[in-house]
């Protein structure tokens, strides 16, 4: 979402020629995003949004609205793909939760895993897809669920450890991916397993294996008939669901030794009613987490349902707060672990510690009741990661709205403020904009583009939080947050960089503009303050003050450079003004003797000869000074200070004579 453009000048007022010229043309494109609209709206292929362009250019419209329509095009076609992109992720989202409540009820094991090989055909839109699972006392491994296939021999291949690319994937225990089967050497080719895939057709097969704890029971494929690159997303989509059927399949497995160890028993009814009682209990758990989640619920509301169920606290923490080595082994083994006087589950996604169910007062669990634990430990993954992704996608839409305001592209205040209140904005209310940086150096161009990436979530996050705007760039971040009454610019600057750098670990130097209003009329503010939030960045760091945030205002008469708007009555008055303040209300000559003290070299004896005056009278007046500005009043920088505000104060309001 980083937009590095190069700012540009505010033009001149003086420019009215082009300005007028702006406004002619501007009826030329208005309307322009209409058609686009209705392409959106009806959901039109993506070849269709060239229809409006062409019909401009057959037309003869003017090159200013054949540029606005392209220009419109781009956008439409990118909020397309975002469209497509969500509406994908919530079908993949939809196709785990739907596996996941048939596991929860699982009744049929083949049923199950038709299921899970029908819906990651689908989802990856292959033309096949398979699954084979190992058998121990063969020493081999066979097709047990194929989908769209049609070759036999196929279907009934059985492979040799080792052998093909399900081999290869047995032995590593990791995916693998081919573009095209018959070229690639890295696993063991035979005539048997080659005659059933090229009976098949198949170029491009991706395999995942199937694991309970450390050992592949079998390898999940999906494969095509043409040659293809599976990306990133679908390999862990597909790992999600071999990871569902392993779970399925270890469910059956688990309730077929129970059955067979129940047949044995003198007391197998007593024993068939306590499991089938579990059993239940385990189904009804697993149906109210598929309705919670369906229900939109929290992963508080799982933790709060798996203790109702098992009869425990049930908590979620972050993964910095739980146990490091059990919950190291929850996520080895992909099994819940015991713990003290509990058990720790943890939750995980694509090899990514999200966190842990946390389970007290209940250091005895049947195996099912761990189960329990452990598919709401996935659940709650899921769940995190479809509220990570709608996060995600709000800050995506608060940075792009915050880009517009800075490249000043939409006018439209209504449609300004209509995007604002979206996102709980209001622009319409007095906001600062500020210049966030990095200051630590990076060991590589990858350290320093994942300390960047962390420094727009953090700032993302406040944004979101304080109802106002974030976005990544010129190698930074930019915020725009409101101001509250009785807040500074300098205040917020302060505690943004401080807020900031605990978030990233790392110091962050904030450069803020004054306070600006009115930004839905007036969305070139927004640049402006923008370039004097950077200017202030800048000097922080120039005088060695990384880590820091501060206004122009902070800066003394350097503000004066810093500032967009040039305040020289607000410099004026908080250097000097309560020297003139006394002035007015006593009718003293304490400014006057001020001027004289300067001008004379900062020297009593001179400065009484130029006032006429005792030295005693000089020597009062300034005692009186000095209790008006600081004992360092006549320090060198603020010295330099005084001197300039006197001139301004006798440029801006000459003595009267």
């Amino acid at each position: 979402m980083s937009r590095d453009h190069a700012q540009s000048a505010p033009r001149p007022a003086t420019e009215t020629p082009h300005r007028s010229a702006e406004r002619v043309a501007e009826p030329l494109v208005v309307g322009v995003e209409a058609p686009y609209l209705e392409l959106l709206a009806r959901g039109a292929a993506a070849d269709a949004y060239e229809q409006p362009v062409l019909l401009a250019r057959a037309g003869g419209h003017p090159a200013e609205r054949i540029a606005a329509l392209e220009h419109a095009k781009l956008l439409a076609l990118r909020v397309r793909a975002e469209l497509e992109g969500r509406r994908r992720r919530e079908a993949e989202l939809s196709a785990l939760f739907e596996t996941a409540h048939d596991l929860a009820g699982l009744r049929d094991l083949d049923a199950v895993l038709q299921a899970i090989v029908q819906r990651a055909r689908s989802l990856l839109g292959t033309d096949v897809a398979y699954l084979s699972l190992n058998d121990p006392e063969r020493g081999d491994t066979y097709m047990r669920v194929t989908e769209g296939s049609v070759a036999a021999r196929f279907q009934q291949l059985r492979l040799g450890m080792g052998e093909g690319l399900g081999g290869l994937v047995a032995q590593t225990a990791r995916p693998y991916v081919t573009e095209d089967y018959f070229q690639d050497e890295r696993f063991q080719h035979t005539t048997a397993i080659d005659s059933g895939v090229r009976d098949e057709g198949l170029v491009a097969i991706l395999g995942v294996p199937l694991m309970l704890g450390h050992h592949v029971i079998g390898v999940l494929y999906a494969a095509d008939r043409r040659a293809r690159v599976f990306e990133r997303e679908q390999i862990a989509l597909l790992g999600s669901f071999a990871a569902l059927a392993a779970a399925a399949i270890d469910t059956a497995n688990l309730l077929t030794e129970t059955r067979a160890a129940l047949a044995g028993l003198e007391r197998a009814n007593e024993i068939i009613q306590d499991r089938s009682g579990v059993i239940e209990r385990a189904s009804e758990v697993h149906d109210r987490l598929a309705e919670l989640v369906l229900r939109g619920g929290g992963v508080h509301d799982v933790a709060a349902a798996v203790a109702e169920v098992l009869d425990g606290t049930v908590e979620f923490t972050e993964a910095a707060a739980a146990p490091p080595e059990a919950l190291e082994a929850s996520r080895a083994e992909g099994h819940a672990v015991r713990h003290g006087d509990g058990w720790i589950a943890a939750v995980a996604a694509g090899g990514e510690l999200l966190g842990a169910l946390v389970l007290r007062g209940h250091p005895n669990l049947d195996p099912v009741d761990q189960r329990t634990l452990e598919r709401a430990a996935m659940v709650t993954s899921l769940l995190l990661l479809a509220r990570r992704s709608a996060a995600e996608a709000e800050q995506r839409v608060r940075g792009e709205l915050l880009d517009d305001l800075l490249d000043a592209r939409d006018r439209d205040p209504r449609l300004l403020r209509e995007r604002a209140t979206r996102l709980r904005a209001d622009l319409d209310a007095t906001h600062v904009v500020l210049a966030a940086r990095l200051d630590g150096t990076a060991a590589d161009a990858e350290q320093e583009a994942d300390a960047r990436r962390r420094l727009w979530s953090a700032a993302s996050h406040l944004a979101a939080t304080r109802q106002g705007l974030a976005a990544a760039r010129d190698g930074g971040t930019v915020l725009l947050l409101p101001l509250t009454p009785g807040d500074t610019a300098t205040a917020v600057a302060r505690r943004t960089a401080r807020q900031l750098g605990t978030a990233v670990h790392e110091a962050v130097t904030v450069g803020a503009s004054a306070p600006v209003a009115d930004l839905a009329e007036h969305p070139e503010a927004v640049a402006a303050a923008y370039a004097e939030g950077r200017r202030c960045l800048d000097a922080l760091r120039l005088l060695g003050r990384a880590g820091d945030g501060a206004a122009a205002e902070d800066f003394g008469f350097l503000g004066l450079l810093l500032a967009t708007d040039r305040d020289i009555a607000g410099f004026v008055d908080r250097t000097i003004g309560q020297v003139t303040s006394y002035d007015d209300r006593r009718g003293t000559e304490l400014l006057r003797t001020l001027d004289a003290y300067f001008a004379c070299g900062m020297s009593p004896a001179r400065t009484k000869d130029e006032l006429h005056v005792h030295v005693n009278t000089v020597a009062q007046r300034l005692e009186r000074v000095g209790r008006l500005l600081g004992d360092d009043w006549q320090s060198p920088a603020r010295a330099l200070e005084i001197q300039l505000a006197l001139r301004l104060h006798r440029l801006s309001a000459p003595e009267r004579h």
